[in-house]
């Protein structure tokens, strides 16, 4: 146990030197305040933008406060999606290139605590971040638009958390397959990709997808979770990321005694 503390706590070092304890957060943090401001001023920044002929009037009605959070969480599905993935690529890879990797697994250290005190400095990072952007575009909901309830936005969160989990685990184990870093960023946006494609595509038939937990999330905040088997999904998705750590390892130890 030791041991994983030692490299949990040098993982969360690694990403303070490295700045992603400020600027994540950050560019979260910023994604969900801007979607409440912008819904609300949307009508002021059309007519600031000019090209409207004269006496026009712009109005539209203002969403509620679930549907302005469930867009936040649609801002988090693209532009939060790819946050992570880019500044998690380099998580095994970049030491696996750099040569770090075999100076800690020669302690010796096993490829499971390795792997997993990695995955949990992933996990870190990835639900505070999220944590503190959901709830400043609560907050800013809650000033320009209505009240939300804070039980539905901690169980929406925990939800999409969920989700978020399943990608920085794709991620982890892109990272360990692969060194280049475009080739690790690339495989699991297009995983991600894929699995919501088809998601979409074959509905029923694929009802059990994790990617569902991401509308989940978003039918929870409006106060209309559907009928669907969230219990099911969630077991669904905890095997999945249980699926990527043991690959993780298996992977790592055949390129570290290939290597």
């Amino acid at each position: 146990m030791r041991q994983w503390l030692v490299i949990y706590r040098k993982e969360m070092s690694e990403m303070g030197r490295n700045y992603k304890w400020l600027w994540v957060p950050l560019i979260f943090i910023l994604l969900g305040i801007m979607q409440p401001v912008m819904l609300y001023y949307m009508s002021d920044i059309l007519k600031s933008a000019g090209n409207l002929p004269a006496g026009t009037v712009v109005e539209f009605p203002l969403p509620s406060g679930g549907e302005v959070l469930m867009q936040t969480l649609g801002q988090y599905g693209m532009m939060g999606v790819l946050i992570l993935v880019l500044s998690m690529m380099t998580v095994v890879s970049g030491e696996r290139n750099s040569g770090v990797i075999e100076l800690i697994l020669v302690k010796p250290v096993s490829y499971t605590k390795f792997i997993t005190a990695k995955w949990a400095g992933m996990l870190t990072i990835t639900t505070v971040s999220l944590s503190l952007g959901y709830l400043a575009s609560w907050y800013y909901t809650m000033l320009l638009f209505e009240t939300v309830q804070i039980t539905d936005v901690l169980v929406s969160l925990c939800i999409y958390l969920l989700w978020f989990f399943l990608i920085v685990s794709v991620t982890l184990l892109t990272s360990t397959m692969f060194r280049s870093f475009g080739a690790t960023a690339f495989v699991t946006i297009g995983c991600i990709a894929v699995l919501t494609l088809l998601t979409n595509l074959w509905t029923k038939a694929l009802a059990w997808s994790p990617s569902r937990l991401s509308a989940l999330a978003g039918q929870w905040v409006m106060g209309k979770p559907d009928d669907e088997p969230i219990a099911f999904i969630i077991i669904v998705a905890i095997l999945c990321m249980v699926g990527c750590l043991l690959l993780s390892v298996t992977v790592l130890r055949n390129k570290q005694s290939l290597s």
